[in-house]
């Protein structure tokens, strides 16, 4: 199936109100095209030099968002037209993520990234931190970057019910930041999880943007 047969198939498949992230990652621009001009608009790259490239070459209402995890000296190359960063793990690289952000006077929409799978490599907050980050003194003085939301991954498992279990803890967490108040830099409307293996079931327990890659452009 091409690109765009792939795209019409998972849109039918996803609730209007979720949003969905094309993961364009290593592919070539012309699939990217492909893709765009069967209407997706939303397209996530996990490497700044990568997705910069990618930026310059392709049309300018194109949305990118930052879905891997993102060093603090790279943050300066994607500030200029980023919007969404996904994987922000701490509060030092909010911070300088917001100290880039007022160079350009601009605000940089952010995810919060919480570890919910049992595997150790992959980066994320527990609950404490999160308040932690959301309550703190640092985090209210920061006038150029927005948290609007949580992200995560599951397990990489056959199991269903281990990754939806892990996807529902992520939600109750969702809905317990919901219970602070929004304020001009928290204003958590953004569930990311899901990807091309497991969308269905985080959908099913409360996912509002799915981030899929190989059920759109095929394996590398």
């Amino acid at each position: 199936m091409s690109v765009r047969d792939n795209l019409l198939e998972i849109r039918q498949a996803i609730p209007p109100h979720v949003a969905l992230v094309a993961v364009s990652k290593t592919k070539p621009e012309a699939d990217i095209l492909e893709a765009y001009e069967s209407g997706q608009r939303i397209f996530g790259e996990n490497k700044v030099q990568e997705m910069t490239a990618k930026q310059l070459a392709l049309p300018k209402d194109i949305e990118w968002h930052m879905i891997g995890h993102l060093q603090s000296n790279k943050i300066k190359f994607i500030t200029p037209y980023i919007n969404l960063i996904h994987g922000v793990d701490s509060l030092k690289l909010l911070v300088e993520i917001d100290k880039q952000a007022a160079k350009h006077n601009s605000v940089i929409s952010c995810l919060l990234q919480i570890h919910i799978a049992e595997e150790e490599t992959k980066f994320g907050l527990n609950e404490t931190e999160v308040f932690e980050i959301l309550t703190s003194g640092i985090f209210h003085k920061l006038e150029h970057v927005k948290v609007a939301g949580l992200m995560g991954m599951a397990s990489f498992t056959d199991n269903k019910e281990q990754v939806r279990k892990e996807f529902s803890g992520l939600k109750a967490l969702f809905d317990a930041v919901n219970n602070l108040p929004v304020t001009a830099n928290f204003h958590p409307e953004i569930l990311s999880m899901g990807m091309s293996g497991d969308y269905s079931i985080a959908i099913d327990c409360g996912s509002t943007m799915v981030r899929i890659g190989s059920s759109i452009f095929g394996t590398r």
